[in-house]
């Protein structure tokens, strides 16, 4: 895939593109302390590099809201509970609100029990998968994150029905001197929100990221709907996609399958989407000072690996994103040209003041 050239980038600092954010989902109604914890996480999700989660996201939220495929003001509660677990409904509200509350109950729960899992359905698309997973990092606990995507753009393995979607995952470890090792990835080659931002700036695929129904390589994105996504490691990642769902979706009584509804065609069903998380203190396994010393030592073991020729450097995984992070926190947020002028049109549409 080529990239948009970086020269016409616009950047904007972090509080900017939050607040733009925040206005935006006032104006479509939605209540201030919630449009302020959405933005916040949303420009997380650009300030970390997800930028097919970010902001790139908004005006496909606004427009579900406005259709009333979402609700404005959900009663997010939770339905069954355990010393260690948790099911909790989210009244279809916004996905990173859901979530924000199921990964809070998770770290208060495994305070005491040392591990907790939470599950939710009645949720929407809630950003990267490691929003939620890097909640856990500030608590000295290890968080892992999974979830049903918002749409399915994978057969099973051999098959051409879409049955299954991208279904992430993401576990987040904390470390001492070093950034924490956190690791984010679809189940297939490439997430389908890398699929969508190609298209809006007019660049192609490369071949091994989608497939026609003949089984031709398509790296047209905007014929998208004309074939479907590649797992990684062919049925492996079949495999890892189907299980992911069973334990987000099917166990959460949240949509799997069949039942899922593509959010990118559909505005006004609800989703029903289900994610899981859950939070592990590391305290109830190890001493967490040793543990985060022995992770440092972990992370120069695989840096000072020997490497192929011509590889430059041995990264691992969250490496990128925390360099990521510091260069938008210090130098602001690029946009490109394409999502720039979408968000324009958004913001008069809204009548609010533009970015």
């Amino acid at each position: 895939m080529t990239d948009s050239d970086p020269q016409k980038n616009r950047r904007i600092a972090a509080q900017d593109l939050s607040r733009f954010i925040e206005k935006s989902f006032i104006a479509s109604g939605i209540p201030q302390a919630d449009a302020a914890k959405t933005a916040s996480l949303m420009t997380q999700a650009d300030l970390s590099g997800a930028d097919a989660h970010g902001v790139f996201r908004l005006p496909q939220y606004v427009r579900r809201i406005r259709a009333g495929g979402m609700n404005r003001n959900p009663d997010i509660r939770i339905l069954r509970e355990r010393t260690a677990t948790a099911l909790i409904d989210g009244d279809n509200g916004l996905g990173h609100l859901v979530m924000s509350r199921a990964t809070q109950i998770a770290i208060e729960k495994a305070r005491s029990t040392g591990v907790a899992w939470v599950g939710a359905r009645h949720s929407n698309h809630a950003g990267p998968a490691s929003l939620y997973a890097q909640m856990a990092l500030p608590h000295d606990m290890i968080g892992l994150y999974m979830a049903v995507g918002s749409a399915n753009h994978l057969p099973p393995w051999g098959g051409v029905d879409m049955l299954l979607s991208t279904n992430p995952i993401a576990v987040a470890v904390p470390s001492g001197q070093n950034p924490p090792i956190i690791l984010d990835m679809a189940t297939t080659v490439a997430a389908y929100g890398k699929i969508k931002t190609a298209a809006q700036r007019g660049e192609t695929m490369p071949e091994g990221w989608m497939i026609d129904r003949q089984g031709a390589p398509l790296t047209d994105p905007r014929r998208a709907a004309e074939g479907f996504l590649l797992p990684i490691g062919g049925p492996k990642g079949y495999g890892l996609a189907l299980i992911f769902g069973l334990l987000a979706g099917t166990l959460n009584g949240a949509a799997f399958g069949r039942d899922v509804i593509d959010f990118n065609a559909d505005e006004k069903t609800t989703t029903n989407t289900g994610h899981l998380i859950i939070a592990l203190d590391i305290a109830a396994f190890t001493d967490v000072a040793a543990f985060k010393v022995e992770i440092d030592d972990v992370w120069a073991t695989m840096k000072a690996s020997d490497r192929l020729p011509g590889v430059k450097e041995i990264r691992l995984p969250g490496e990128r994103l925390a360099a990521t992070m510091a260069d938008r926190q210090k130098n602001g947020i690029p946009l490109a040209p394409e999502l720039y002028a979408v968000l324009e049109t958004l913001a008069d549409d809204l009548g609010i003041e533009r970015l």
